[in-house]
């Protein structure tokens, strides 16, 4: 798949300033194109945990091209705090772009470089003390350490929800089995099937700090 034609087809078949248009042309697109993101059925999970939390501060793992912080920022209010870290550049940039399409690129910060060195530095340049929602979707064998140095720089509170998707395909077992064991956390599957790169089992687990 091209970049350049993903995001040409985005920008000419959706509405301006429309998030739901870019979400929507975005779902047509990937119907025949293999597209590494959240995806319909994961994103309307996504979705209902969002608005289930109503939170003020969001970080997002994983940018990609921008669709689940669509699906996120749909359903947040307009002064939220949203931060969505991509480590590629070129993908970032076409986020920007989507984002831009929807409307809402003043509302979503694309921060550039590796969630290790980046989530250390979030309190310096945000006035935060923890986030509400927390959307983990980015290299599966990283996902333990992140969720470690989130915790280790106080940046998960009482009540802090997390959603984690493809912990069962590609998976990462050492992060289900580090978070469903802890204390400090309860924590439920949402079984899927992915579409690509063929039906296969899939889940979203979703946890919350007590």
């Amino acid at each position: 798949m091209s970049h350049s034609n993903f995001l040409h087809y985005v920008l000419s078949n959706s509405v301006t300033g429309d998030i739901q248009s870019v979400i929507n042309a975005i779902d047509k697109f990937s119907k025949t194109n293999g597209m590494m993101h959240v995806g319909e059925v994961k994103g309307e999970i996504l979705e209902k945990q969002v608005k289930n939390q109503r939170p003020k501060t969001v970080l997002e793992l994983g940018t990609y091209y921008g669709y689940s912080a669509l699906r996120i920022a749909s359903h947040l209010p307009k002064d939220a705090l949203f931060i969505t870290v991509e480590i590629s550049k070129e993908a970032a940039k076409i986020a920007y772009e989507i984002l831009k399409q929807a409307g809402i690129s003043d509302r979503v910060h694309i921060v550039v470089g590796s969630t290790e060195s980046v989530i250390p530095q979030i309190k310096d340049y945000h006035s935060i003390s923890s986030f509400d929602f927390i959307f983990i979707d980015h290299s599966k064998d990283v996902y333990l350490r992140d969720l470690k140095l989130l915790e280790r720089h106080n940046l998960i509170a009482s009540g802090t929800m997390i959603v984690a998707d493809n912990v069962i395909f590609p998976g990462a077992p050492d992060y289900l089995e580090y978070i469903r064991n802890n204390p400090k956390y309860s924590s439920k599957i949402y079984d899927v099937v992915l579409e690509f790169p063929a039906r296969v089992p899939d889940g979203v687990e979703v946890s919350v700090r007590n």
